[in-house]
């Protein structure tokens, strides 16, 4: 089964929150021929954005022209503070996320799903920086400072920059087994903790 994975870019969003998940469903399975991602960036206009530190994206598709999107993923970075007050992409993003099969964000990420009211009755984390405005964007969810990744089931959320790598691969391994998982982080020749349990809070 092929998942449709829609990444959200917006101006001076954290490059390695959404480059290193980009990089983790784009590679799974492509060295034994399997098609088990088809991975896009979606932003408000379709038009170029600027990531941090200058790093211009052109995105794949506007809000207006994606496609069905089985998973959907929020990154954080500074522009979140200005996204977590866009109407549009609030609207959006609940929009999506209602009919995706999972939701997942990275770092200061969660401020706007926070502020979408898509955290209520929830767990979360978000980068240790950010702990005291993710309390004031979503109220009603238990924040978990220790953790790396928090897995609500649906809704998977992951602390800062490098952890969207983690997370990503915590969902390889739940979609496709931990050999696939093994063989993703081989060929990235990546060696972080996204399989280390003390890490990982499993709300769902």
């Amino acid at each position: 089964m092929s998942r449709t994975v829609g990444i959200v870019v917006f101006d001076d969003a954290e490059v390695l929150d959404f480059a290193g998940p980009f990089e983790v469903f784009s590679v799974c399975g492509r060295r034994n021929q399997l098609d088990l991602f088809q991975v896009m960036t979606v932003s408000e206009t379709g038009r170029p954005i600027t990531a941090r530190n200058g790093f211009v994206v052109t995105p794949t598709h506007s809000f207006a022209t994606c496609p069905h999107l089985d998973i959907v993923l929020v990154p954080g970075g500074f522009g979140t503070r200005v996204q977590m007050k866009n109407p549009v992409l609030l609207e959006w993003v609940v929009r999506v996320a209602r009919q995706a099969e999972y939701v997942l964000t990275v770092c200061t990420g969660s401020l706007v799903l926070g502020s979408a009211g898509l955290l209520d009755g929830l767990h979360t984390t978000t980068h240790f920086m950010a702990f005291p405005e993710l309390r004031a964007a979503a109220p009603g969810a238990t924040i978990h400072e220790g953790a790396r990744i928090v897995d609500n089931g649906r809704l998977v959320c992951s602390s800062g920059v490098s952890a969207g790598i983690d997370m990503s691969l915590h969902m390889v391994a739940r979609l496709h087994g931990d050999d696939m998982a093994l063989e993703t982080a081989r060929y990235m020749e990546y060696e972080g903790s996204w399989n280390s349990e003390d890490r990982v809070v499993r709300a769902g």
